[in-house]
């Protein structure tokens, strides 16, 4: 399987703290990677390494072949990088039809035609993604009057707009239910294996990474502490010293 992310000794510092320390990884087509992490593990800073939000002070970061060291986030998302966030935003007075139609507008380079031609266009594209993530009954509703766990299922229609190669997840079931959790992983899973796309994630619950990831990375203050299988990192003596405590 080829590639879609590499990371080659990646750094980044704020002030005296070095919040990613020579961080090296490979996340391959079809494939979930979790990465874990106590609390400023450099979890974050290193998704934003990865989406053009900050730039790296050493090492470097290629996506698909292309090293992308000094990109901004448009740039990435232009590759076919997409990316869901902890906190869930849609345009919540649009319908959820609308709020598709958005983010493959502007993929498209579309966006003067929001308000005059918006009806007309990509009617069959939004539609087949709403029906993807399974929410396809509810095309017509305001994104306001939404479930939560709908909303996270429109993020990912969203993150899906562009086509990507390589979708970023922070934290994707932050907020839902534990049936809710495992239900959009399973979806996601699903998508992954159908379109072949390289799935980065952070997640706090070790149900939805060990059940789902393929791989995970493990971080502790910025430095790689340990990656491999699921069963390996869950009998790996620093993991459990390090996250998820000596009896795990």
């Amino acid at each position: 399987m080829a590639n879609v992310l590499e990371v080659h000794e990646l750094a980044k510092s704020f002030g005296g703290v070095q919040a990613v320390k020579n961080l090296s990884f490979n996340l391959a087509e079809g494939q979930l990677l979790a990465m874990i992490g106590p609390n400023g593990a450099g979890k974050s800073t290193c998704f934003n390494l990865i989406n053009g939000q900050l730039r790296p002070d050493n090492g470097r970061v290629v996506i698909m072949g292309n090293k992308i060291n000094g990109y901004q986030p448009r740039q990435v998302w232009k590759l076919g990088v997409g990316r869901t966030f902890q906190i869930t935003s849609t345009f919540a007075s649009m319908t959820v039809l609308e709020n598709i139609k958005m983010a493959i507008l502007s993929y498209h380079q579309h966006t003067q035609s929001l308000f005059s031609r918006v009806r007309k266009l990509y009617n069959e594209e939004s539609m087949e993604l709403l029906k993807l993530v399974g929410i396809e009954d509810q095309h017509d509703r305001a994104c306001g009057v939404l479930a939560y766990g709908d909303l996270k299922r429109i993020e990912l229609a969203v993150a899906l707009a562009n086509q990507p190669k390589l979708l970023l997840m922070d934290e994707p079931t932050a907020g839902m239910g534990p049936a809710e959790r495992q239900s959009l992983m399973e979806l996601t899973s699903d998508i992954v294996r159908t379109r072949n796309i390289g799935v980065l994630f952070t997640e706090h619950d070790m149900d939805v990474v060990f059940t789902h990831a393929d791989r995970i990375i493990v971080l502790n203050r910025g430095e790689l502490v340990t990656e491999g299988s699921p069963t390996e990192v869950r009998a790996n003596n620093k993991v459990q010293e390090i996250y998820l405590g000596t009896n795990a």
